[in-house]
């Protein structure tokens, strides 16, 4: 345990993925190795975190469980704060955890972590003008993606296949989004163009079915929860994305998984976190 060291745990009990007892061995875990949780942060009743609150009650050490959008909220709030943070998987897809953790083995994790064999380190990510985002940006009618997985939590197999399919690029979903600098892809844009942290730079994918059987084979991918898996265009990497709607409509993002909508043209650069997470030394 590092000297003068106070540890608090967020998670989300909101989350479709919750497990109480896994909650429970990892607060055994930290105690066990010398993190005693101080205070237990449920993002469902209790207020995040942010910078000046970490600082004002001393805290070294913020341990996250939880999805990948409960990581962005909690973790862009602490952006600024000389804290470390400690990403824990609670999620289905926990991008931001296997881009640290390739095992993505949750007690694996603590062991390192209270073992000292993690350091402090800043990853990048991608910002926009109102939007931060760890791993990704989904940007387009395929954004509905994330509507199909609330969905999916909530078992509802009659709106998931209406919102399946829509989200294919069938029916009136919405104008397409272009990638307009780097000029690159299909003039007439795509039904999501995906972007996404990898190590130092920002890859880019466009997805948008051209025909039945590639709507049947992004069908199949989004019902297994991962549309990541449907048939793509490679778009090459870059630092800086900007992305139109090809009718001058707002542009539906998901962001690490989450909601949101943005402007008609929306620019998205790489740049560093401003704050540590911990991770493997080589990682």
């Amino acid at each position: 345990m590092e000297p003068n060291s106070t540890t608090w745990l967020v998670i989300n009990s909101a989350s479709g993925s919750h497990d109480p007892e896994m909650v429970e061995t990892i607060t055994g875990a930290l105690a066990d190795g010398g993190y005693p949780a101080k205070r237990v942060v449920d993002c469902k009743q209790d207020e995040l975190p942010d910078a000046a609150m970490a600082e004002r009650e001393g805290v070294t050490h913020v341990v996250l469980h939880g999805g990948d959008g409960t990581l962005n909220a909690a973790i862009t709030r602490l952006e600024g704060w000389d804290g470390a943070i400690l990403p824990l998987p609670g999620g289905t897809s926990n991008l931001l955890c296997h881009r640290l953790f390739p095992d993505c083995d949750t007690l694996a994790i603590l062991r390192s972590f209270t073992s000292g064999e993690l350091v402090r380190r800043r990853e990048f990510c991608l910002r926009g003008e109102n939007h931060v985002a760890l791993c990704e940006i989904l940007a387009g009618p395929g954004a509905l993606w994330a509507d199909v997985r609330e969905e999916m939590r909530e078992y509802n197999i009659g709106q998931t296949l209406a919102k399946a399919i829509d989200a294919s690029g069938i029916g009136d979903t919405g104008p397409n989004v272009v990638l307009a600098d780097p000029q690159r892809g299909k003039d007439e844009g795509y039904g999501g163009l995906r972007l996404i942290v990898e190590a130092h730079t920002m890859r880019i994918e466009g997805y948008g079915p051209d025909g039945l059987s590639e709507f049947v084979e992004q069908g199949i991918a989004i019902l297994k929860r991962n549309f990541r898996e449907g048939p793509h265009d490679d778009l090459g990497v870059a630092e800086k994305a900007v992305l139109r709607s090809a009718e001058n409509q707002p542009i539906p993002l998901m962001v690490d998984g989450e909601r949101h909508t943005g402007g008609a043209e929306i620019t998205f650069l790489l740049a560093p976190l401003q704050v540590d997470l911990l991770g493997p030394v080589n990682g």
